[in-house]
């Protein structure tokens, strides 16, 4: 159960991850440094995972590793560091460029297209570098389906979640409301 208790607090702390990165970045100053706000929250992120990191070697000292590496697994280990940077760094982006529709709410918009669509994502990749048996017709429809609905699924989370309204009820117009 060990893997199940990891990957829930990785639920946790990227389900917060979002919405505490965008209170960040509105902190930042705004005005003229407005378009920068996002990558200020940005450089503290990369501090932290500095941080991480440093926590990951005293904890692989502690654990009594030889410190042995190989250029392959370094080599992967890089590139994945490099696309979950370039994620954050879109991610801020993103939050950023949905800030002036959704203000405070941007991450309501945001993060349920990245957390519904990464899974998927995920799974196509691995699914290429390691086929299924029997190939990619061996692949069962209710997968499929389970993509479809998680894609659906974001996309209505996003569009109706109710802090994208900025907090305010939705109402209908005194006008469309008379004709009814």
């Amino acid at each position: 159960m060990t893997w199940l208790t990891f990957a829930l607090l990785t639920v946790l702390s990227w389900g917060v991850y979002g919405v505490i990165l965008h209170k960040g970045r509105g902190y930042m100053p705004m005005g003229a440094e407005t378009p920068h706000a996002g990558l200020k929250a940005f450089l503290f992120v990369c501090i932290a995972y500095a941080l991480i990191g440093i926590v990951a070697a005293v904890v692989l000292k502690a654990r009594g590793s030889n410190w042995s590496f190989s250029s392959t697994g370094i080599s992967w280990s890089l590139v994945a560091g490099v696309a979950g940077a370039l994620g954050a760094l879109t991610l801020v982006l993103a939050l950023g460029a949905a800030s002036p529709i959704y203000k405070g709410a941007a991450a309501a918009a945001v993060m349920p297209i990245v957390f519904a669509g990464a899974p998927v994502v995920n799974t196509i990749t691995a699914m290429i570098i390691h086929p299924p048996e029997g190939g990619m017709k061996a692949i069962p429809m209710p997968f499929i389906l389970g993509c479809v609905l998680a894609v659906s699924g974001a996309f209505l989370v996003a569009k109706f979640a109710p802090s994208n309204t900025g907090g305010a009820p939705v109402t209908k117009s005194v006008s469309a409301a008379a004709k009814h």
